[in-house]
């Protein structure tokens, strides 16, 4: 019995030993949250660079040919990233003070039937002629509750604006 729980343990180290891959170095070609900017040199696991990054073209392999590429492409991605940071910056001027309202049905004591989610406030918005997805409405859970709610939306990396959110009753 003694042999055969040592003989597992070296299998085990061994089948650990192959699986143990070695992190990967990505260039990004977009803004990761949480990850990085776009022409970032990230580390990453390789199942990730494999499954997500990689697939999405969301960054390529840190190859030597990459990096040099990188050099010559970076002046047209701080260029890339100045023109979207004025059009971010004219977004959240014209978001700012911005007024949504929804009526939702309730019961007793004014206790609301559903939610308002960030789903709902992108649509609202985008009847109002604004392009803003879901994700960059930055709500912690959907609102519950009658009344007012200021709600942050984020333009872009760190530009971001406030708009008001209001939640009536439906008659």
């Amino acid at each position: 019995m003694a042999a055969f729980a040592v003989a597992h343990k070296d299998l085990t180290a061994f089948a650990v030993g192959l699986k143990r891959e070695h992190d990967m170095q990505i260039i990004l070609q977009e803004d990761v949250d949480n990850l990085g900017h776009r022409g970032d040199v990230v580390t990453v696991k390789p199942g990730y660079a494999r499954n997500f990054l990689l697939p999405r073209k969301i960054g390529i392999e840190a190859t030597s040919g990459n990096m040099q590429a990188l050099e010559r492409i970076r002046t047209s991605l701080a260029k890339k990233t100045a023109t979207e940071m004025d059009a971010a910056h004219k977004q959240a001027e014209l978001l700012n003070g911005v007024a949504v309202k929804f009526a939702r049905k309730t019961g007793e004591n004014d206790q609301m039937f559903g939610s308002v989610t960030s789903g709902d406030i992108a649509e609202a918005l985008a009847a109002q002629g604004f392009k803003v997805e879901k994700r960059q409405i930055q709500l912690a859970e959907p609102i519950k509750v009658i009344g007012e709610k200021d709600v942050t939306v984020k333009v872009f990396r760190d530009i971001t604006a406030a708009i008001k959110v209001t939640v009536d009753k439906e008659s």
